[in-house]
């Protein structure tokens, strides 16, 4: 800008042009200024760029709200101004297990995941940076649900914290290391706005609701700061599940944030919270209406090479969806899976790290399923259900629940022994194992989601339904469950390593020895019987053996599916 005496006038550059604002002599009073159209667009323009700006910076994911102490600040009163800069790749918590560590880390957008022969896990002591000891991973996951990789390492020798270290010797940060025993480790907001939080460490009874005027749930940023905590009422609490009523302003965050940063615990009233790495998420559902009539629900650890022969034998007889909750599986589970969903299986895997909570992941699995199935059934991996009338799954469940009231069908088990073999067989199990027990062993069961009752108490077997609802005992005539519970040494011992259910001991503890759910006659320790193959055997039944035989077998091969595939044929 400058003063042109001979013109008498203002030059000033805007943009990439001269605009020019003509004034009279400075002697004169009387000082006429005229404006350019131009000046006025450019400023314009600016002022236009200025403000989406502030707007962008407002709502992207860099805007980072916090939570309050009261109930009465409105939401947006709990923002916090500042915009953190995006974050490397940083140890977000870490659990310890029993027998093994779980580290839990968190990307930025866009980054590579690593492998597992890239990182490895070291243990500090306390407040060091020097390592004490580096072991490689057990192994390294992804959880897609949730967007981080867990990291499972050896367990940390006593008065160290594991930490990771990139193989190009770059140590990570440990994360905060929580105990297994005592923590909320999974929350969803439900379609009523409540929200269903998944804790360990309350010890309540199996089965049964308890008074929820005992506890408060907490929700916030950083829940051990009590002056910015929500807390709210609880709605039920039975098992290790609690539903908590979400407060209006959590949902109004979360559902405007994807990177939500929003915990949510569970205590006593007048004590402290439970620690949590429970992060509040709203379960958006994937379809508006009930696209499959029959679904399944499982939990296994290392089953990978039966699930191909679970998965193809239920969808003939009538499943269309499964839901497969991975329990921490290192025998390359994903690949099969992928493989099954190669050949139009309908199958999905949700990462579940948490070690003894299949009554809590069941409830988890009727959440999900509920929105597009019409009815779930909860098995495990070795068990299967038998029609000896050849009608299909979904016949009978539709003759059988003709009635609106009926909200579960419970199915009979027949529990098979090793029937005289010393290998796994090459067939499969259903064709393999032929000799079973008399009397049936318990039940499991077909439900109808819609039926569950708000607390999702469930003891594995079956589910508490609202009072309006009622379940079915089926005829063992119509459907039965074969399960191949006593195989081949070689695949049970395996389930001395962990059982899955939260209410039943391991089989390696002197707990509960003549209890239903231990095996009889087998003690505490993995040691293989001399008589394990021909135990558990009082009645031979082929009839599975022989459907399956007559309807899978490859008339030019011989060989059944999921040999075909072992094979490679």
């Amino acid at each position: 800008m400058r003063w042109n005496k001979k013109l008498g006038c203002i030059k000033i550059r805007v943009g990439f042009s001269s605009q020019v604002f003509v004034v009279t002599d400075m002697k004169d009073h009387k000082k006429q200024i005229v404006f350019s159209w131009g000046v006025f667009f450019w400023c314009t323009i600016c002022i236009t760029i200025t403000c989406f700006a502030a707007l962008g910076l407002l709502f992207t994911d860099g805007f980072n709200p916090g939570v309050v102490s009261t109930w009465n600040i409105p939401a947006n009163d709990a923002v916090s101004p500042e915009l953190p800069e995006i974050p490397a790749i940083s140890i977000q918590q870490t659990v310890i297990f029993p027998d093994e560590a779980l580290v839990f880390l968190k990307y930025p957008p866009s980054s590579t995941l690593f492998t597992k022969d890239a990182i490895n896990c070291i243990y500090l002591h306390p407040n060091s940076t020097q390592p004490q000891l580096e072991l490689s991973p057990s192994s390294v996951d992804f959880d897609y649900d949730n967007h981080h990789q867990i990291v499972r390492c050896p367990l940390p020798p006593r008065g160290t914290v594991p930490s990771l270290v990139i193989k190009q010797k770059v140590n990570l940060r440990p994360g905060p290391t929580y105990e297994w025993d005592s923590l909320a480790y999974e929350a969803l907001i439900d379609r009523d706005n409540t929200t269903v939080v998944f804790v360990k460490g309350f010890n309540l009874r199996s089965g049964k609701a308890d008074d929820p005027s005992k506890f408060k749930c907490i929700y916030g940023q950083d829940l051990t700061k009590s002056k910015f905590v929500l807390q709210a009422d609880v709605v039920s609490v039975a098992q290790e599940i609690v539903r908590c009523k979400t407060p209006p302003s959590i949902l109004r965050l979360i559902s405007s944030n994807n990177d939500n940063p929003f915990k949510v615990s569970v205590r006593f009233v007048g004590k402290r919270a439970i620690n949590s790495i429970a992060r509040v998420k709203i379960d958006k559902p994937l379809h508006n209406n009930k696209q499959h009539q029959m679904c399944m629900c499982t939990m296994l650890r290392n089953q990978a090479r039966f699930l191909r022969e679970w998965v193809t034998y239920h969808s003939r007889i009538g499943v269309d969806r499964y839901f497969i909750y991975d329990n921490n599986s290192d025998d390359d589970i994903e690949g099969t899976i992928d493989s099954l969903v190669g050949d139009d299986y309908n199958i999905t895997r949700h990462v579940w790290p948490w070690i003894k909570t299949q009554e809590a992941g069941f409830a988890h699995c009727a959440l999900k399923a509920r929105d597009s199935c019409e009815w779930v059934g909860f098995t495990d991996i070795d068990e299967f259900l038998h029609l000896p009338t050849n009608v299909s799954l979904q016949d009978v469940v539709k003759n059988q629940t003709r009635q609106s009231d009926v909200g579960e069908l419970r199915i009979s088990c027949h529990t098979f022994g090793p029937s005289g073999l010393k290998e796994i067989p090459e067939q499969g199990v259903m064709v393999g194992y032929t000799c079973r027990m008399v009397a049936p062993e318990r039940h499991k069961s077909i439900v109808r989601p819609e039926a569950l009752d708000s607390s999702l108490i469930n003891v594995v077997h079956h589910f508490n339904l609202k009072t309006r609802f009622r379940h079915v005992n089926v005829d063992r005539s119509l459907l039965v469950i074969n399960h191949y519970k006593y195989q081949v040494w070689e695949v049970f011992k395996e389930k001395f390593v962990r059982r899955a259910p939260a209410y039943v001991a391991d089989w390696q503890q002197d707990k509960d020895v003549g209890s239903k759910d231990r095996t009889p006659g087998l003690g505490t320790k993995p040691v293989e019987p001399s008589d394990w193959s021909t135990r558990y055997c009082q009645v031979w039944d082929t009839r599975l053996k022989k459907w399956i035989l007559e309807n899978f077998t490859d008339p030019e091969t011989g060989l059944l599916p999921w040999e075909k595939i072992r094979l490679n044929v």
